[in-house]
């Protein structure tokens, strides 16, 4: 199918749409971290990549990163109008990603990446508490 609006337009409305952030992905981590007893953490410091949360002390930043967005090996179908777009879209996100995950290590921080996915069922969850958890205990010694 081919858009009905121009180029320039289409770029235009695109560019106008501004994220409320990932509510309820990132909600479900909130819960996932407060019901563990897990503190020390905070929400969108500004750091290279604005990570999801960080843990200051312990030089630790992480990213939930959207299935659709970020192109989820196990759940991204891609769009059926517009594919050269959205081919395009997807890879600059994941090129974006490892780039700032690379600015990030740099400096001295430790990156985790999580997939929306892991957060909506109880084994993802509980995949996700055990790599942050020892995640964490590693970085205390």
């Amino acid at each position: 199918m081919t858009d009905w609006l121009t180029r320039e337009q289409r770029s235009r409305n695109m560019a106008s749409i501004r994220s409320k952030g990932n509510r309820t992905t990132e909600a479900r981590f909130v819960t996932l971290l407060r019901d563990s007893r897990i503190a020390g953490w905070r929400r969108h410091m500004n750091l290279p990549g604005k990570p999801d949360f960080i843990f200051k002390k312990k030089c630790l930043a992480i990213f939930i990163d959207g299935c659709f967005w970020h192109g989820c090996p196990l759940c991204y179908r891609l769009p059926e109008d517009n594919r050269p777009y959205w081919r395009k879209k997807v890879l600059s996100n994941r090129l974006r990603d490892r780039r700032n995950s690379r600015r990030l290590r740099a400096k001295g921080w430790k990156v985790l990446r999580f997939w929306e996915h892991n957060l909506k069922t109880e084994k993802g969850r509980r995949r996700v508490l055990f790599k942050l958890e020892r995640t964490i205990s590693l970085l205390n010694r």
